[in-house]
């Protein structure tokens, strides 16, 4: 398969943008890169889709969601973070989250996700062998960490009982191409010193990531200051952050706590969006990455952001920083770009084999289509991201499987999916009154 006519955001080292130019696929890996008559005299006979002169990049990458939580979008919104979760989700996730429930929410996360460019997500919530399941049937990349916690939830009763799910999914889905087992201790203030030293050392004995939420509010940091320390502190005490620790959020950090993220190469996965609907605060994103740590970025759940939209969390990123700043250079639209691609799959450890174009990667491309009123003129094509809208993503492809071709999902019945979601919401609304 080729991709021609096109302008191609390599994202590699370099940056390269390829005008005119072509992608080749074969089987689920890029095996060319070049200019359009130069790939179709070499590949002539094989399918192409023609990018119409649009943006040929690779699939954005979230490096922080609760997917399956679509299903509780907009339940309690307006709401402080400890409030809108133990007020609310989490009933509401004792009362309805089953098999069933994360099968059927997935699928909606999926479609929307796909709708708007995502090739690959970072989840944390429970039934992770389900979700492992669905990612398979639709062609969808994603790393995946079973929420654990010290009180009982919806799918262990034991922080063992989680513990123990987790080795077994990692044995059973550990080999799949498209799925990457994690492990996810929820946050210190929710899990003792016993279940993180624990979770720790199964990601160590795997080789995984260590997925955790840390210092995202004031109060969580007041709560765990209480013990005269720092959240970060707190876990490199236990010995918990290393080159493998994806740590979501990250607002509430100090100078000497930015010390230790970057000592210990923790990655970062900032999400700005569900920051400010929650008024978390700010993350101090630029000085982290004047210090050399590698952040990627994310969306959290769509029951705190309110969407999966990864277009948003790019240009909101590069403006929520000029504007705190107040400096209109910081967080320019290529880094941004870097953050949701290259950089995302690095804070991930799969930048061998995602986040840019490059010849021998696996072929996770979308194709955007750039004839639009509101991108028209487009002197700068890194600069899409202030003016592109998720719609305007008009293909997508993982692994070389075609997930979207002209805004029609290929792997995904969208107009089931939305029928099923309006009827959980009914009884969603039936349940809370309103």
């Amino acid at each position: 398969m080729i991709i021609t006519n096109a302008t191609v955001l390599t994202m590699n080292k370099e940056d390269s943008v390829n005008k005119d130019s072509a992608v080749a696929v074969k089987d689920d890996l890029i095996v060319d890169i070049g200019g359009s008559r130069k790939i179709k005299a070499r590949y002539g006979e094989e399918e192409e889709i023609d990018a119409r002169g649009g943006i040929v990049m690779p699939g954005l990458v979230n490096t922080h969601t609760h997917a399956a939580m679509v299903y509780f979008r907009g339940l309690a919104d307006d709401l402080p973070l400890h409030s809108w979760l133990e007020d609310y989700i989490w009933p509401a996730e004792r009362k309805f989250v089953t098999e069933k429930f994360i099968t059927q929410a997935l699928y909606t996360a999926c479609a929307e996700m796909i709708k708007s460019g995502t090739t690959l997500f970072n989840d944390m919530y429970f039934f992770e062998m389900k979700a492992a399941e669905v990612l398979s049937k639709i062609g969808m990349r994603g790393v995946l960490g079973e929420v654990l916690f010290d009180f009982p939830g919806p799918n262990a009763k034991t922080p063992q009982e989680g513990l123990e799910y987790t080795e077994n999914f990692i044995k059973e889905w550990g080999n799949h191409h498209l799925i990457h087992p994690a492990v996810a201790p929820h946050a210190p203030y929710t899990c003792s010193s016993d279940l993180l030293k624990k979770s720790r050392d199964l990601a160590d004995k795997y080789g995984i990531i260590l997925h955790i939420h840390v210092a995202e509010t004031r109060q969580e940091a007041e709560m765990i200051g209480k013990e005269g320390k720092s959240a970060v502190a707190y876990l490199d005490e236990l010995d918990c952050l290393a080159s493998n620790v994806v740590a979501c959020h990250c607002v509430w950090v100090s100078k000497k706590d930015r010390d230790i993220l970057y000592e210990k190469e923790v990655k970062i996965s900032h999400c700005p969006v569900s920051n400010m609907k929650l008024a978390s605060g700010v993350a101090p994103i630029p000085d982290m990455l004047d210090r050399k740590i590698t952040v990627g970025l994310g969306t959290d759940g769509a029951s705190s952001n309110n969407s999966l939209n990864m277009f948003r969390t790019m240009d909101l990123t590069a403006k929520l920083h000029k504007l705190y700043l107040k400096d209109p250079t910081v967080l320019p639209a290529k880094k941004v770009l870097r953050m949701a691609t290259i950089e995302g799959a690095e804070s991930l450890g799969l930048e061998d084999e995602i986040g840019s174009l490059e010849i021998g990667k696996k072929a996770d491309i979308i194709i955007i289509d750039t004839k639009k009123p509101h991108i028209t003129p487009l002197y700068d094509p890194m600069s899409f991201i202030y003016s592109a809208k998720r719609s305007d993503v008009n293909t997508v492809m993982v692994g070389g499987k075609i997930l979207m071709q002209e805004r029609e999902l290929t792997t995904i019945d969208e107009e089931e999916v939305i029928q099923t979601a309006m009827q959980f919401g009914q009884k969603m609304k039936e349940e809370f009154g309103n």
